[in-house]
């Protein structure tokens, strides 16, 4: 059990320590890994940002996913979609509505500057916790494709079947907590409040502002 995202930040930080001093590149999934992000970047010396991506939920359950697009609009659907009641114009629907949906958020996050690169960088993708696990290996799908050095999938409690469902898709795979009985990420937190576009946005500004020089 965690306390709250900053608990389970900074214990995700301590599991990624080997990685200290070689500046690596950490890319939350927003919004709920963004604050656990900013942790694990200024604790490792590295540099926060996000990797976009939407889960594509079950009819009628928005918080079941059965698959997940990113920015690109490359999407990976399970195979019991169509036995969860979602046809391919279903399918179709949603991800235009969730590529908006990204299309906006990246707007809001980053305004100014484009999304850093990957290339040839320790890449650590963040999320606070793995259910189905669809929405993380669409996020190692598109950070794959822009050639990391190393990939790694870091996240504080995931059920052991989206482990086994994203671990080939990562270089490295940190995980604090596999529970025998997964019902839902919330669950194994105390405190599990939504966190807001403005809190992403404020994060990403303090990760992008160089410290004052020391006198």
């Amino acid at each position: 059990m965690f306390r709250d995202r900053i608990d389970a930040g900074t214990r995700l930080a301590h599991a990624l320590a080997h990685w200290r001093g070689q500046r690596p590149l950490v890319l939350a999934i927003p919004r709920g890994a963004v604050p656990m992000g900013k942790i694990v970047a200024d604790a490792l010396g590295g540099e926060l940002d996000v990797v976009l991506v939407r889960k594509l939920a079950v009819p009628g359950s928005p918080e079941y996913a059965i698959g997940a697009v990113d920015e690109t609009g490359w999407s990976h659907v399970s195979d019991d979609a169509a036995f969860a009641g979602a046809s391919p114009e279903y399918l179709k629907h949603a991800v235009a509505a969730e590529l908006e949906t990204m299309r906006r958020r990246r707007a809001q996050y980053t305004p100014v500057r484009s999304p850093l690169d990957p290339a040839g960088r320790i890449t650590i993708v963040v999320d606070d916790g793995l259910a189905t696990g669809e929405t993380m290996l669409a996020a190692l799908h598109a950070v794959r494709a822009r050639s990391p050095k190393r990939l790694i999938c870091a996240v504080p409690v995931a059920s052991a079947g989206a482990l086994e469902k994203v671990r080939p898709y990562a270089d490295e795979v940190v995980c604090l907590l596999i529970p025998d009985y997964f019902r839902a990420v919330g669950q194994f937190y105390l405190d599990f409040r939504q966190v807001e576009d403005e809190e992403v946005i404020a994060l990403l500004r303090a990760a992008a502002t160089p410290p004052a020089p020391s006198r």
